[in-house]
């Protein structure tokens, strides 16, 4: 299928970037912009951006670079195009990124009222699988230990100081994230200027070293206690890391971010009107293992929102240290 490409100041570059088309059709609902807002990293991300109802992706493929546009087409179809050397391999494997291989049926959250009317309304929340693991850990390893503002700051220099423009007609200010090889060569002053400490760079070479066996798990399945422990055979890949970055190049269903600042929070306000650490966290989310990520992702995605009792959280800049 052939759709009309969408209006762009980039059209003498649309027509010398070969263009691929699939049309997805998924059994049941589905929620695009719910579905693939885990791949947006803050509001101003070069790699992902929101125009009217298209959603645009700038990926890193195994092929090469793609810009990936997402639109409805019709009641029951999602159209994807996209351009670049990886077009091809982004088109493929766009249905498992729009949540193709999820299943929620064993999902039963009856006994909760909560959970029950924020899945009646969310029918059509997936979970994603990028297939592209190097490609989740970088941006994962970035926001270790520091705000998501500083993480996403970082990310934005690094991506326009290094990355790849978003081939095609993509909107303007698209990059793609650099290759394994680019991310190496990144000097050590430049990781500084982004507000990268040596600790979280230093993790990211060596992930680079092991970038080939980490593509590797994707053939063990969405994620789980193997998958885990094989990411965080890299020094510096802990548990909040590992679990970030299965839930969306694996599609786990099962991988709660224990470690994170305000999951277990949120969960526990949800789910008992009160917060709670890491363990009472997973003591809650116990009944529903299996499908503890996507419990987690449903009360994100409830408009849920825990009191704010102002920042606790010591804010770091390693810039200027």
């Amino acid at each position: 299928m052939s759709l009309a490409a969408p209006a762009s100041a980039a059209g003498d570059v649309e027509r010398a970037v070969a263009r691929v088309d699939t049309v997805y059709r998924p059994t049941g609902a589905l929620d695009v912009r719910a579905t693939l807002r885990p791949l947006q990293r803050g509001s101003g991300d070069p790699a992902f951006r929101v125009v009217g109802a298209d959603t645009w992706l700038a990926l890193r493929t195994p092929l090469g670079a793609a810009s990936v546009l997402v639109r409805r087409a019709g009641t029951d179809a999602v159209a994807v195009s996209a351009w670049g050397d990886g077009a091809e391999w982004a088109v493929t494997h766009a249905p498992e990124m729009l949540g193709r291989g999820d299943d929620w049926s064993d999902l039963d959250v009856s006994d909760h009222r909560f959970l029950a009317d924020a899945r009646h309304r969310q029918p059509g929340l997936r979970l994603l699988r990028t297939n592209a693991v190097f490609a989740a850990l970088v941006p994962a390893i970035m926001e270790q230990k520091v705000t998501s503002r500083q993480a996403w700051r970082a990310w934005r220099y690094l991506l326009r100081r290094f990355g790849t423009p978003a081939p095609g007609p993509a909107p303007a200010d698209m990059w793609v994230q650099p290759t394994v090889a680019g991310w190496a060569a990144i000097p050590s002053w430049e990781w500084h200027r982004a507000g990268i400490e040596p600790g979280r760079s230093a993790t990211v070479m060596r992930a680079v070293r092991v970038a080939p066996a980490l593509e590797r798990t994707l053939a063990l399945g969405r994620g789980g206690p193997v998958v885990a422990e094989r990411l965080r055979s890299v020094p510096g890949i802990g548990r909040w890391t590992a679990a970030e970055t299965a839930q969306r190049a694996h599609g786990d269903p099962d991988s709660p971010s224990v470690g994170d600042y305000h999951v277990p929070a949120l969960v526990g306000w949800a789910l008992t009107g009160g917060p709670v650490d890491d363990d009472g966290m997973l003591e809650l989310l116990e009944p529903y293992r299996g499908h503890r990520e996507r419990v987690v992702r449903l009360i994100g995605g409830s408009g849920f929102r825990k009191p704010s009792f102002g920042p606790r959280m010591t804010i770091q800049d390693h810039r200027f240290h």
